[in-house]
């Protein structure tokens, strides 16, 4: 469990921050980006979830999603090449990947085949699903533009792949 009793620091102040390594990098590299990205992905998935019923299986299907994109923010946090000894590395694994898989099989199934594109909308929850799966492709491409330059756990772009392909299932559903 984290405990935060004092918000800010003031050790950003300068346009620098610590990735999760303690190494320090410029708030505008590539990597900072991106999980800034994946945050603003999972504040998107949040919204939807105010619109989605809380009892429903949706809602603890988003609250799952939320919690999986915390794993790979830390995963993106964190160079791959780099070890703190003692610090266990969250990562994005094999079973996010296939949990995402059978969600979008079990979901897809009810729904008729597609016969031209959707429009983004249908009701307020689709709408806000629509919107998490184009900042989705958005974390996605930035995602593989890092990875163009650095060494990546490979499941992060499969699991964002998955993921926005499920949003799009549950914003029909």
């Amino acid at each position: 469990m984290v405990t935060l009793n004092k918000i800010y620091t003031k050790a950003g102040d300068g346009g620098k921050t610590r990735l999760g390594d303690n190494s320090e990098v410029e708030k505008t590299d590539i990597r900072v980006d991106a999980y800034g990205e994946v945050d603003e992905l999972n504040t998107c998935l949040g919204i939807a979830l105010c619109c989605a019923r809380e009892d429903g299986l949706l809602a603890g299907l988003i609250k799952q999603i939320q919690n999986d994109l915390f794993d790979l923010g830390a995963d993106l946090c964190w160079p791959l090449e780099s070890v703190v000894e003692g610090v266990p590395r969250l990562s994005v694994t094999d079973g996010q990947v296939i949990y995402l898989e059978e969600q979008i099989d079990k979901f897809n199934q009810s729904l008729e085949a597609l016969k031209s594109f959707v429009l983004p909308g249908g009701s307020l929850v689709a709408g806000h699903l629509h919107l998490a799966r184009a900042v989705c492709r958005r974390v996605e491409r930035r995602i593989w533009l890092l990875g163009q330059r650095e060494d990546l756990n490979e499941n992060i772009g499969i699991y964002l792949n998955r993921l926005s392909d499920l949003l799009f299932v549950l914003a029909r559903y």
